[in-house]
């Protein structure tokens, strides 16, 4: 099968699905869970080791998540919906954009050191993505036809295998789409200045914590 397979759209056909709708329930949910945090407390206290541990993990996975979302999208950039790119991240998973942001929602769990919250987020994140991606394989499938069965029958949808992974030695991206997803990056930066923005007013002002995560 080609790396890339173009398409010229014609009149009539199934449009692809609408990715904003996508970022703003994410981003709604993400903002939701920050401001609960306010009447919330973890169960490992400021300071101690396990809770230095899990926020270490959280950063990383957050910068995971942001990384390789800026590698994907040098991959299919303002291709998306137009051509069918099967190199690079997309050789081990049909949607490792969708990948990489569930491990950033996990990862914005773990920076309040709540497994509880992690695996919330996580799950949450893991059941709009997989409807997203349906949507969208049905898409693909009406515009490629037997080169996306062919890709879909050898390639995972969602958790990424290594062992397929091939690339070619030069790629051409588009910048507007690189700067995009930058941005877009950049709101899962900011959950940790949010998050610690939460937890000191929430000491401060001294807000009763409904309950504790885990």
């Amino acid at each position: 099968m080609e790396s890339m397979v173009s398409y010229t759209p014609v009149d009539g056909e199934m449009k692809p699905f609408d990715q904003r709708k996508r970022l703003i329930v994410v981003r709604i949910a993400a903002a939701a869970a920050v401001a609960l945090l306010l009447f919330t407390r973890p169960f490992l206290s400021d300071g101690s080791e396990g809770h230095e541990l899990l926020e270490l993990l959280g950063i990383v996975l957050v910068s995971l998540c942001v990384l390789g979302r800026l590698w994907s999208i040098l991959y299919i950039g303002g291709a998306k919906n137009r051509e069918l790119i099967s190199l690079g991240p997309f050789s081990m998973t049909q949607n490792p954009l969708y990948f990489f942001s569930t491990v950033g929602a996990v990862g914005i769990g773990l920076i309040y050191c709540s497994t509880e919250a992690a695996s919330l987020l996580g799950f949450v994140s893991f059941l709009i993505f997989r409807y997203t991606a349906r949507r969208e394989a049905k898409f693909l499938l009406a515009k490629f036809g037997n080169a996306y069965s062919t890709y879909a029958s050898s390639t995972p949808r969602f958790w990424p295998n290594p062992l397929l992974y091939r690339d070619v030695a030069e790629s051409y991206f588009s910048t507007h789409a690189l700067k995009r997803t930058f941005y877009d990056g950049l709101f899962f930066l900011a959950v940790f200045p949010a998050i610690e923005i939460c937890e000191y007013l929430r000491d401060t002002i001294r807000l009763p914590a409904i309950f504790t995560l885990y």
